[in-house]
């Protein structure tokens, strides 16, 4: 299979999703062949980004590659090196409005610097990454300081419309393929076109030297901000915004390489 185009410009910054797109869904590791990809092309100068919907990422992928720069919280919390850019909260009336919703029996989750808070349904035994991460009771929350609430709830999609209704200003995703039963809240301006704007600011690079990889629907505003955007798997919603295509993950090493060794012959 020949590889997908690459940008006709040196790219300066490249910006990562994570899962599905840097990692498979749910991992926690990224690929050896990934990661020396992207020191390859750290040490043509080019900087790496991390853009996730995580709160943080795995250990293993922080060790593996060095990254010039993070967002997590879809974008909500922005790091350059040791610096803190971004770290969107909600206000208390909008986590209300959040909060009020219809889906019965819903797992809901509230995450804030200290940890993650969860609304279990009757009967349900918490998951192991929640034990993992010591949860306490949603009851415990506090109403300032969350950063990001998720519901897992086969009927999501529905909260996420009266919340695009009633709030604009939130950013809804999930609700949808490929996350049709799991729904994200971020705070105002809290998305993935906000946090590489800031992040190529900070590193001091021209937006029209970006390269944005994402595979789901929290990746759009990011692909179509970004100068040239590869989307990672064939979810319909990134194809228009989509200047190359790879099939999975497992193809991003071969398309780094391919990148590197353009830049090497330069």
């Amino acid at each position: 299979m020949s590889l997908p185009v690459l940008p006709a410009f040196a790219p300066q910054l490249l910006a990562f999703d994570l899962d599905g797109t840097l990692i498979q869904d749910g991992g926690t590791s990224v690929p050896e062949v990934t990661a020396a990809a992207l020191h390859r092309l750290k040490s043509l100068g080019v900087r790496v980004a991390l853009v996730t919907g995580r709160d943080f990422p795995p250990r293993a992928v922080a060790e593996a590659i060095s990254f010039d720069a993070l967002a997590t919280n879809n974008g909500g919390r922005v790091q350059i090196g040791e610096e803190l850019r971004r770290n969107a909260q909600f206000s208390p009336a909008d986590l209300t409005a959040v909060l009020a919703h219809e889906l019965a029996d819903a797992r809901t989750v509230l995450f804030d610097s200290q940890g993650i808070y969860v609304d279990l349904p009757a009967g349900r035994e918490p998951e192991p990454w929640m034990v993992a991460r010591s949860f306490k009771p949603m009851r415990e929350a506090p109403r300032e300081g969350i950063v990001k609430v998720g519901f897992y709830h086969p009927d999501v999609a529905g909260h996420a419309q009266r919340l695009r209704t009633s709030h604009p200003h939130l950013v809804v995703t999930g609700g949808q393929e490929p996350y049709a039963q799991f729904l994200t809240v971020t705070p105002e301006g809290a998305n993935k076109a906000a946090a590489l704007t800031l992040l190529a600011e900070g590193l001091g690079v021209p937006l029209e030297r970006t390269v944005g990889f994402g595979d789901s629907d929290n990746d759009e505003v990011m692909l179509e901000l970004a100068a040239f955007a590869v989307q990672v798997g064939t979810l319909p919603l990134l194809t228009p915004h989509a200047d190359a295509q790879l099939p999975d993950h497992t193809h991003l090493a071969a398309y780094l390489d391919a990148l590197a060794e353009r830049l090497e012959q330069r």
